[in-house]
Order: C-alpha cells, then sequence, then structure tokens
C-alpha cells in the first residue's frame, strides 16, 4: 500500500512541482494552499506525512503544527516544514514544537526524498517494534548537533570573543581564511576594493548571523574585506575545525551551502541592477535591504543609520548622486533626513518603486 503525503503550500509553482516529485516517486499526494485547508484534510482522512510550509496566510505552519500536537491521532504524524527562511530562530521553534525536519527552498529533490523516507521508516519502526534503531538515533542526534552549533552563541566548542571598534577591520581582502564569524552584537559590512581603490560593498550582516564562511568553503583567499560599522562583538572559531564539523555533520553542511547559494544569488541580483535598473530602483533597492536587515518592524517607519558613502558603494555610484536621490524621495515622502539618520516612512511604496 501506498503512503499518503499531505503537502501544505501555499505556492502554487512550488505546490504543484513537488506533488508531481512525490507522485513520480511513488506516494499518493493530496495538497493543501493554505493552513486551514490542510488541517481540516488530515483531520478528514489522516495522511502517513505531512509536508508544510512556514509562512502561509490564515495559518502558518506553526499554527498547523500546533494543531497536530493537541490532537493524539494527528501528533503522530510525521511533520517536515519547508521555508524560504534560513532563521535558526524558526529552525530551532519548529524542532521544540516537535517537527520532525526542517527544509529550506530552495532543495534538493534527493534531499527531499530522503528526509521523507527516513522519517516514513521510523515511524514504521515504531508502530512495529517500538524502537527507533541506530541509524536513525544517529540522525536525530546529527539534527540536534547541527541547531547546537547553529545557536552559536550558546556552543559549548572552543570559540574566541573579539571586540571590536567601529571601521575596525575583521579580516582583509586577500587574506587566508582562519576563521569562521559569527556576529553576537553589532553591525557588519563586507566590502569589495578595485584597482582603482573604490569599493563596493557586498553585504551587511545582523545580529546572529555567520559570516566569513563564503572563501572558507571555496577554499579562496578572501574575496572581500568585512568591518565593522558600530562597535560589535563577534565570536569566531578556526577555520579548520569549521571544516571538521561540515565533514561530520550533513546537516550543517547543507545549511552553510544553501547560504552560500543564497549569498551568491543575492549578489548576482544587485549587479544586475545596477547594469539594467534606474538608479532610483537601485537606491530604493539598497535601503529596502537595510531595512528588511536591521528594522525590527518594515511595516512601520524603519531607521536607518549609514553614511551616504556606504550607501552609495552598495548602489555602486557617487555619493553626490545618492545625496539628490535621497533628497527626491524626502520630497515625495518616502523618507526623512535628520544628518546621518533617515527614517524610511513606507518600507513597502520604497519596494514597489516602477523607476
Amino acid at each position: 500500500m501506498m503512503n499518503k503525503i499531505l503537502l501544505i503550500e501555499d505556492s502554487d509553482d512550488i505546490r504543484e512541482n513537488t506533488a508531481e516529485l512525490l507522485e513520480l516517486s511513488g506516494y499518493v499526494v493530496e495538497t493543501a494552499a493554505d493552513g486551514i485547508e490542510g488541517v481540516r484534510m488530515a483531520q478528514q482522512n489522516l495522511p502517513d506525512l505531512v509536508i508544510c510550509d512556514i509562512m502561509m496566510p490564515h495559518l502558518d505552519g506553526f499554527g498547523v503544527l500546533q494543531v497536530f500536537s493537541n490532537h493524539e491521532y494527528l501528533s503522530k504524524v510525521p511533520f517536515i516544514f519547508l521555508t524560504a527562511k534560513t532563521d535558526r530562530s524558526d529552525m530551532r521553534k519548529g524542532m521544540e514544537m516537535g517537527a520532525d525536519d526542517f527544509l529550506t527552498k530552495p532543495f534538493q529533490e534527493v534531499e527531499l526524498l530522503r528526509s521523507i523516507e527516513t522519517r516514513l521508516k521510523k515511524k514504521s519502526l515504531q508502530r512495529t517494534e517500538g524502537f527507533v534503531d541506530a541509524e536513525l538515533q544517529t540522525e536525530v542526534s546529527l539534527a540536534q548537533k547541527a541547531l547546537n552549533f547553529l545557536d552559536f552563541t550558546h556552543f559549548d566548542g572552543e570559540k574566541r570573543t573579539h571586540h571590536v571598534q567601529k571601521k575596525q577591520s575583521i579580516y582583509t581582502e586577500g587574506d587566508s581564511p582562519s576563521r569562521l564569524f559569527f556576529l553576537e552584537k553589532g553591525k557588519i559590512k563586507t566590502y569589495h576594493t578595485n584597482r582603482e581603490g573604490k569599493y563596493f560593498i557586498t553585504s551587511f550582516i545582523k545580529e546572529g548571523e555567520f559570516f566569513g564562511y563564503v572563501d572558507i568553503l571555496e577554499n579562496q583567499i578572501y574575496r572581500e574585506t568585512a568591518e565593522a560599522l558600530e562597535e560589535s562583538v563577534i565570536l569566531s572559531i578556526s577555520s579548520n575545525e569549521f571544516k571538521d564539523l561540515l565533514k561530520q555533520n550533513i546537516h550543517l553542511e547543507i545549511y552553510f551551502r544553501k547560504a552560500l547559494t543564497s549569498y551568491l544569488m543575492k549578489n548576482e541580483k544587485i549587479l544586475v541592477s545596477m547594469a539594467y535598473q534606474s538608479l532610483r530602483i537601485r537606491v530604493s533597492m539598497a535601503l529596502v535591504e537595510l531595512a528588511k536587515t536591521y528594522g525590527k518592524d518594515v511595516n512601520g517607519p524603519v531607521v536607518i543609520r549609514l553614511s551616504r558613502e556606504d550607501l552609495a558603494s552598495r548602489v555602486g555610484t557617487a555619493t553626490e548622486t545618492v545625496i539628490r536621490t535621497l533628497s527626491d524621495f524626502k520630497k515625495e515622502g518616502l523618507l526623512e533626513i535628520r544628518g546621518s539618520e533617515m527614517t524610511l516612512l513606507d518600507v513597502n511604496k520604497l519596494a514597489n518603486l516602477r523607476y
């Protein structure tokens, strides 16, 4: 008898493509476009396994899992989260609520199928023999170790603490990567300098994020410099220890490989926008990026503290040109300016500028 999977996903394309993959792999698939519909379908026709997105209208993935946890017959159904986010707090929250696995989009087909197979095997063993074999215990142990590492502030390995001042470099372009870094407090920028001495900001790092892993994973010298935007506290471990941990734990390997892919795709998108988008669009994109990185709530006013030079560097234009564009945005009621401080009044409107 074929196993039945309930797929709860609000994206039509992802839902249809994933359902097709599962059906071709020999599973019976039922689909739901939101959490409420998914819960109703599970109550009417108990699935063998659930795959559920987190960010959905009406009832999100955490809400769906909570409903399952509150019903004895649903609580025993293996539950796999799919999400476009790699937020470690979301991962830990999901695992603590009882999720069996957590896959970030875009996921590899083999990765999803392996997770499904493992969870169904575990369910079968628990039902027929009442125990989980050593392989599954190892799988659970590796997942927990990965979560413990990603919660790096509380990681009990040999790590260093670095207190850095504003404008102080953490590592420099051209050096050999020796450590993996984690921003515990403050703000960091990374930038690349060209032959003429002009610099281009490649990323903004926020609290709770790892950085410096890109060139470690690609076995390259540093291709960018990391510098503190304000007084910051940074934790780190040696790159050799980091590599060893990746070799030992497939969950960590997948997490950082996906983070690398996301980083490269984000910067490719920025380079394309610099080539084809208008200056207004490029400046608005940079402001929205800053709001999403450092703002607490993008649905309200967001205060940004960044020099005009750094903003121009992220956009790829002259400082004077950025100043004129910001002045235009101010006249249009999109932001307020007080010295070096900018208050974005409507982030959504900035994100949806057409020209």
